[in-house]
């Protein structure tokens, strides 16, 4: 359904090395490469920088990364469909899953959700938190994936072109890398975060967002706010590296083994439920009715 060269690039850049990845895919290195130059000359783009140190993907290479692990995992995903629709099984609820939007909460409530809907069956479809794919997933819910786990507002939701049923409410944490002075603290205070750098989304991502943002400049001044575009891993790794706090919620204490999530002593929350499609199918408005019920028992 897609073009197997694809895989080989991500054996590729995933190995780093045009032999490991011979290795991984039982070929010669001939063979790859050939694979690999055949792939570049079709897309008419440039996708390893050869080195002296091995091989590295250009900016070319790392947008195709992204999106051909969403590609191969969507094709494997409408052949799965395909399989239940030819069983006749139509109950089966898609939950995507990534670092960010972890499935705990669901997996959780599940025993309660299954209570009200016992016919009902999920499958995890995990995916990579990039910027392409939640405009692509988020604004095609229904299609490949049903229901995502996550924090969301109006702001987002429009902007996603998706819904939203909201579960909980989770308090905004800070992350800290593991050797940052706060992470000997198990809470903190506004004013210990005085003199650090606090990295929050960009203005007009988020309501409430922003308005920790206005509280912090209003009443906080010694809070330097940094701004970033998107959370993924990136900023998980910018925060451990950089040793700067990252606005964070509980649900991602363990996106980063070295980062710690803090609470912090602020009345400042964001709605966290699931996010579907704006007509869901009749199955999912089963399981949305019967997640509902469940977080509220």
């Amino acid at each position: 359904m897609y073009n197997p060269q694809l895989e080989t690039f991500i054996r590729v850049a995933d190995a780093g090395s045009f032999n490991k990845a011979a290795e991984e895919s039982y070929i010669t290195p001939t063979a790859v490469i050939k694979q690999i130059n055949l792939l570049e000359k079709s897309l008419d783009v440039k996708l390893f920088d050869r080195t002296h140190r091995g091989l590295i993907l250009t900016e070319a290479g790392k947008s195709l990364y992204q999106d051909t692990k969403y590609i191969i995992q969507y094709c494997k995903d409408s052949v799965t469909r395909a399989k239940n629709a030819m069983q006749g099984d139509t109950k089966v609820i898609r939950i995507g899953s990534s670092p960010m939007t972890p499935a705990q909460l669901l997996m959780q409530l599940w025993p309660k959700i299954q209570v009200h809907c016992p016919d009902i069956k999920f499958q995890i479809i995990p995916f990579e938190n990039t910027p392409e794919n939640a405009r692509e997933i988020l604004g095609n819910l229904g299609k490949n994936i049903d229901v995502i786990g996550g924090i969301f507002d109006k702001t987002m939701l429009e902007l996603r072109h998706c819904e939203g049923l909201e579960l909980s409410r989770e308090p905004f944490c800070c992350a800290v890398s593991v050797h940052h002075r706060l992470a000997a603290k198990d809470r903190l205070k506004v004013s210990d975060l005085y003199g650090e750098n606090l990295m929050l989304m960009r203005r007009d991502w988020s309501t409430y967002v922003d308005q920790l943002r206005d509280d912090i400049w209003k009443n906080h001044a010694q809070i330097n706010i940094v701004d970033f575009d998107f959370y993924s891993m990136e900023a998980f790794n910018r925060c451990e590296n950089s040793n700067d706090v990252l606005l964070a919620i509980p649900g991602w204490a363990n996106v980063h083994p070295l980062l710690k999530v803090i609470p912090v002593e602020w009345e400042h929350s964001i709605p966290y439920g699931l996010l579907h499609a704006p007509q869901p199918s009749e199955t999912v408005r089963q399981f949305l009715k019967a997640a509902q019920l469940a977080a509220r028992a």
